[in-house]
């Protein structure tokens, strides 16, 4: 990771801990008042545009939870009614898949 992208990122992260928005210009300033200097702007314009709408709080703590859409979908589903949880059960049953062993010939038959 560069010196650039390592100052965005904290920069970033102190933004998102002290509740503010976090724009191009707000990265800059505190990057420039750490007196980081080799940061150009394109670094921190696109720490903004990924990070636009994003609850970095919130994508920090679900960091290895394997995908952020997936949970909010079976808190929702739980949230609606206890039988709603049952076909989701059955869904998850997956058939085994025939491999080629199975089926009477293989690589090197």
């Amino acid at each position: 990771m560069s010196n650039a992208e390592y100052a965005s990122s904290l920069a970033a992260l102190i933004l998102a801990d002290d509740g503010v928005e976090i724009t191009s210009d707000k990265l800059q300033s505190l990057i420039k008042a750490a007196g980081v200097e080799e940061v150009e702007p394109i670094w921190t314009s696109l720490f903004a545009k990924a990070l636009d709408g994003k609850d970095v709080k919130d994508l920090l703590t679900n960091v290895g939870s394997g995908g952020g859409a997936a949970a909010p979908a079976a808190g929702g589903a739980a949230a609606a009614g206890g039988d709603a949880a049952a076909p989701a059960a059955e869904e998850k049953v997956e058939e085994k898949e025939e491999s080629d062993e199975d089926m009477g010939f293989g690589l090197f038959d």
